[in-house]
């Protein structure tokens, strides 16, 4: 994968690539998604999480290293417990994760605003979720309809969210 700045931004790729096939390009609006860390925008390699109601996975992964990884979570869409909350968006920043997307619901807003990382969700509740170890990590997902895949490449901004097979490696066109 090459390395992308912040430079670009969703809309930028998305002039750059929108003739690419759809399995090159996938785009989420912006307008689903509730901005709820402390930046708005992130970018890295995907890594994935699939779960339901129970954060267990989500745990593991960012208490993990991140390497500048974006942790995207197929909680189900579930609003009902919350997958994320402070204390593991205070993981996550620590351990280098790039930022997060959550498919479902996160909880602390207060905490997750202070933290310098970016994150996505679908919503919040206050409930947190009862850990049974179970869910998947890097397996591939499928959001909204579209695939994403561990080691493709994602984009984030006030936008919306793109999805690339590999990373831009050279500046906006």
């Amino acid at each position: 994968m090459g390395v992308v700045t912040m430079a670009w931004n969703t809309c930028d790729v998305c002039d750059r690539f929108k003739a690419a096939d759809p399995a090159d390009l996938r785009v989420w609006p912006g307008s689903r998604w509730m901005h709820l860390g402390g930046t708005r925008r992130m970018a890295g390699e995907v890594s994935t999480v699939r779960c339901f109601e129970d954060n267990s996975r989500v745990k593991e992964a960012v208490e993990s290293p991140g390497g500048g990884r974006v942790l995207v979570v197929d909680g189900g869409g579930s609003l009902r417990r919350a997958l994320l909350g402070g204390n593991l968006a205070a993981a996550a920043a620590r351990n280098g994760w790039a930022g997060l997307w959550v498919h479902g619901a996160v909880r602390d807003l207060a905490e997750l605003r202070e933290q310098p990382i970016a994150i996505l969700a679908l919503g919040h509740v206050p409930l947190p979720t009862e850990r049974q170890q179970q869910g998947l990590r890097d397996v591939p997902l499928l959001l909204d309809g579209s695939p994403v895949r561990p080691g493709e490449w994602l984009l984030a901004d006030d936008d919306g969210v793109v999805v690339l097979r590999q990373a831009p490696t050279d500046g906006p066109g």
